[in-house]
């Protein structure tokens, strides 16, 4: 995906979700890797990257939901491909930020809030950056909620080692599905 994305000059947005799922079993091991610290639910996590118009172009293995963003990331091997394609830009949001500090002139997350004793113009001006940015970068939240908007993904049901190969067919069904659209 960034070789690609190096040689016709994309700008890649990433961003993951979390898909509710059963709770594992009792007694089993690894139960509360599934937990979710945001949702505080048991969820299994998804990492995308999409394009300016919203078309998914990658879609991971997903994770268990207590894995954090960059983790996650990072397992996949993102943090790599950055420093193998060095021309590649990709739009984050604030949960990447170990991304930034590693890859600053890469990875772009939204500017962090001025000290509290900042000018008002400060405060104006990241306002209006973050703004830009997030405007940049609503198209991966829209192919993320093109995903939801499956029944099957709402919440999972059936057995969890079935959800991977179904989140990729949907993801793959709805990227097709925008680029003829």
């Amino acid at each position: 995906m960034f070789a690609y994305a190096q040689a016709e000059g994309i700008e890649l947005r990433l961003d993951a979700t979390e898909i509710q799922v059963r709770r594992p079993l009792a007694g089993r091991g690894g139960r509360r890797a599934f937990v979710s610290g945001k949702k505080k639910q048991n969820t299994m996590k998804a990492t995308v990257i999409a394009d300016r118009q919203g078309r998914t172009l990658w879609s991971d293995a997903l994770r268990p939901g207590r894995i954090h963003d960059v983790t996650a990331a990072r397992n996949d091997g993102i943090g790599v491909c950055f420093q193998h394609f060095p021309d590649v830009e990709v739009l984050l949001d604030d949960g990447y930020l170990g991304l930034r500090r590693d890859h600053p002139s890469q990875a772009i997350t939204p500017p962090r809030n001025p000290n509290k004793i900042a000018l008002p113009h400060v405060h104006a001006a990241r306002e209006e950056a973050r703004h830009r940015h997030s405007s940049k970068r609503i198209t991966v939240e829209h192919a993320l909620a093109d995903h939801k908007r499956w029944k099957q993904l709402t919440r999972w049901t059936y057995r969890r080692d079935a959800l991977p190969d179904t989140y990729r067919a949907i993801a793959g069904l709805v990227s097709d599905r925008s680029t003829t659209a």
